[in-house]
């Protein structure tokens, strides 16, 4: 507490635990060093761990990244001369892997043990955490506690391809973790924290096995006691175990008819399965929050076209009061209009499709609009924001400008319904949402008289820069605009995690026992050679999660290809435009406008806000 207060203190007495930390295998290192700076610029760095509950152990992971390759950007506008920026990532297949090590530390005799952890090449960590309590919220720091008794902790351990997924224990004193479930499946699979009850003795797992996310108990050496949830519905997470009565609330989705099936709800049931009850009411998307002792829960809960409230119910949905709804009747005074909400098939003319339409304020439906589809691959999340949230330019804004603005999702794009829903563009990242799209655009086109199905425009961030970008050269005739922003475009440079876990990898082991990862992914590069349209890519300089050389290689591409397109390059900004923001909007107004409006802005100054 003395360090908190004053890390200068000279009454803090210091022991040295480790000795052997080194660059890039170390406690404490940061992400990314610049070349100007000194290791840590001389400040401490907190260690990322876990305690055991009487505060006599901890537990950290460290990754040897001395293997991992570097990559770099440059900071063109740093003063008083350009920096250069360094860091450690490994990109899909290569070899020269982060490994982890587990470490328990003794805080009683200031003594350390690394702990056998091996089972696969290149494998992954992770530790299970007790949850935060509603009472810390406010806390100013928080010493997280590991999820298990004072002796014995749980954790994951999964292969490079998260084919194979382990719920592993450690027990104070042992030589090795000991794994207690093993998952196994033909694609990458999905994990949710472990919760553990009755001092240790049981806990409860997520998982996909059947085909659709739901809660297991086990008993803490493995043996499944019983299935809790089941059914063609969606667990998201638990929220809270009340332990005095064994209820478990979790939220989920999809289990309701006739709702969206994004809609977010909370449930309670008994740890034995029995009991399953829904608490939170109405065709909405709600976001809660229970407290310590399980007996109110806060409900705030919206849809995109409807004014936000609050409710405080009880532990059995009961309402007890309005804590807050919205006033929007100054927005409402302003102009200010909802977006709707609309529902297509995919192109298999089968599987619903959700999505949100935008429409300029002065709407006038005896007019024809373009439409552009803003657009998220996935397959973490797709573009669909299903709460109520604030304007964004990239849809409500951009609309204003006088188009049809949507987002919809596609087959693959989301993990919140079924497994094969969430899987279906597993081993083909660049192609797989496009045709959805296509059709999505095609149905809306032709349900309203006011979208020209000839102006079609496309735009996306990150991976929908990526897929904005893959879907004006694949379908060169429909689509006659894009903007495409700080895309991966070539997941090859991409991150090891996003593009091996959802395209996959393949493990191969030779005759001697060698390990391998094939690595096998089109490109955007590829492809350019097919455009017809109108494309302009923008990205930031110091983009140091999607590489500003995804953008180049299509730029290279693109004139080797004698195309004309337009690039704009916002210095000093990283995969978010930050301050730049708003100078994009109106450069992306622009574009759109001349392509697909024939109307060209020609003036120098852009508005200011």
């Amino acid at each position: 507490r003395k360090a908190q207060k004053d890390e200068k203190d000279s009454t803090i007495v210091e022991i040295q635990l480790t000795k052997d930390g080194t660059e890039h295998f170390g406690y404490g290192i940061p992400y990314s060093i610049l070349n100007t700076d000194t290791l840590c610029n001389g400040k401490r760095r907190g260690v990322w761990g876990y305690w055991s509950p009487d505060s006599k152990h901890f537990v950290t992971i460290v990754s040897d990244d001395r293997k991992v390759k570097d990559l770099w950007v440059i900071n063109s506008v740093a003063q008083p001369r350009p920096t250069l920026e360094t860091y450690r990532y490994q990109m899909p297949g290569e070899m020269e892997a982060p490994e982890e090590h587990l470490y328990v530390f003794d805080m009683v005799n200031n003594t350390r043990k690394e702990i056998k952890v091996s089972a696969w090449k290149n494998q992954s960590l992770g530790l299970e955490a007790r949850p935060y309590e509603q009472k810390q919220r406010d806390a100013e720091f928080i010493s997280p506690v590991w999820q298990g008794d004072n002796t014995r902790f749980f954790l994951t351990r999964s292969s490079r391809d998260l084919h194979r997924i382990d719920v592993c224990t450690y027990t104070i004193g042992q030589d090795s973790i000991v794994p207690v479930v093993k998952e196994r499946m033909n694609t990458y699979q999905e994990t949710r924290p472990i919760y553990v009850l009755n001092g240790g003795k049981e806990f409860v797992q997520w998982s996909e096995r059947d085909g659709w996310a739901h809660l297991y108990l086990y008993d803490d050496r493995g043996n499944l006691k019983n299935r809790i949830t089941k059914g063609p519905w969606h667990v998201e997470r638990v929220v809270k175990i009340d332990e005095a009565t064994r209820t478990i609330y979790f939220v989920a989705n999809g289990r309701e008819k006739g709702e969206n099936p994004y809609y977010e709800h909370l449930y309670k049931v008994n740890a034995d399965g029995s009991g399953l009850k829904q608490l939170t009411k109405g065709d909405f998307f709600h976001q809660v929050e229970v407290d310590d002792d399980a007996r109110f829960i806060v409900d705030n809960y919206s849809r995109v076209n409807t004014v936000p409230c609050a409710d405080l119910i009880d532990r059995n949905g009961n309402k007890v009061m309005t804590i807050q709804e919205s006033d929007f009747s100054q927005l409402k005074a302003a102009g200010y209009q909802f977006p709707e909400l609309f529902t297509v098939k995919a192109a298999d003319g089968v599987t619903d499709l959700y999505g949100v339409m935008y429409k300029p304020y002065d709407f006038d439906s005896t007019k024809v609009y373009p439409i552009i589809d803003y657009v998220y691959p996935g397959p973490q999340v797709e573009a669909v924001y299903y709460p109520f949230t604030r304007m964004s330019v990239r849809t409500d804004r951009l609309a204003q400008a006088g188009f049809i603005v949507i987002s919809v999702g596609q087959r693959g794009g989301h993990p919140s319904r079924s497994k094969w829903y969430h899987n279906y563009g597993y081993g083909n990242m660049r192609d797989y949402p496009l045709a959805d799209h296509k059709a999505a655009v095609e149905q809306l086109a032709a349900r309203y008289k006011f979208i020209d199905i000839d102006r079609v425009g496309i735009h996306g961030h990150s991976g929908g820069g990526f897929m904005s970008t893959a879907a004006i050269c694949q379908y060169p005739d429909f689509y006659k605009a894009a903007v495409s922003c700080a895309g991966n475009h070539d997941n090859r440079i991409y991150n090891r995690w996003w593009s091996e876990t959802h395209h996959g990898v393949k493990e191969e082991i030779s005759e001697k026992g060698d390990t391998t990862f094939a690595y096998k992914i089109a490109t955007n590069p590829e492809i350019v050679k097919q455009l017809k349209g109108h494309l302009m890519l923008v990205h930031g300089d110091i983009d140091n999660n999607v590489h500003p050389a995804n953008t180049i290689r299509v730029v290279d591409a693109l004139i080797r290809a004698n195309k004309r397109f337009d690039m704009l390059l916002l210095p000093g900004q990283r995969h978010g435009f930050g301050d730049m923001n708003e100078y994009f909007y109106w450069r992306l107004v622009d574009f759109f406008s001349e392509h697909l409006k024939g109307k060209s802005e020609t003036s120098v100054d852009i508005p200011q806000r």
